[in-house]
């Protein structure tokens, strides 16, 4: 008799229970459009692009932001790319701030305080940087500075392998020391 008591309480609870209407309705922004959210987003994210089955780059991103539509991924608070020759072996290390890799090229635009650092300690920094996947060259338009064992160089523009070793300063600047 006592079931049939708390059955029928339970029964008289659904029954009588508000429905689907007064449920509180999640809050939706007017001013976010869908179209502008990304796909999928990672934090402490690592992307390794590798050319016929060779890694060529491994990135390390705080923030990573992929567009599908658009074929890019936007990375931020602070990027770290590793580069490799043909062998595996690391040639040199980018850092910026911020980045962006194009997924039809894996292409890298990297901005914002980047500094690149060969294994031969040639040091570049400048604002932006561009790095060709295919080429495996970096280039920039923008100021920059190269410390290298033997020199020191500023201007703006360059061309350059990855390792640093072989590059072209555009518009070159710069101080010496007479006696």
């Amino acid at each position: 008799m006592r079931n049939v008591v708390v059955y029928s309480a339970l029964l008289s609870m659904l029954l009588f229970t508000p429905g689907c209407e007064d449920k509180i309705k999640p809050s939706v922004l007017p001013a976010i459009d869908s179209q502008t959210l990304p796909s999928q987003e990672s934090w402490n994210s690592n992307i390794v692009i590798t050319d016929s089955g060779k890694v060529r780059a491994v990135i390390d991103a705080g923030y990573l932001r992929v567009f599908e539509d658009q074929r890019t991924t936007f990375m931020s608070e602070g990027v770290t790319v590793h580069f490799f020759d043909d062998h595996g072996v690391q040639t040199s290390v980018l850092t910026s701030r911020e980045g962006k890799v194009d997924e039809f090229t894996n292409n890298l635009e990297a901005s914002g305080n980047v500094i690149v650092v060969s294994t031969e300690k040639t040091t570049l920094k400048t604002e932006k940087l561009f790095w060709d996947n295919r080429q495996a060259l970096i280039h920039t338009q923008e100021f920059v500075q190269i410390n290298s064992p033997k020199e020191r160089l500023q201007g703006h523009g360059l061309e350059s392998d990855q390792t640093l070793k072989n590059y072209r300063v555009f518009r070159v600047t710069g101080q010496a020391k007479t006696d």
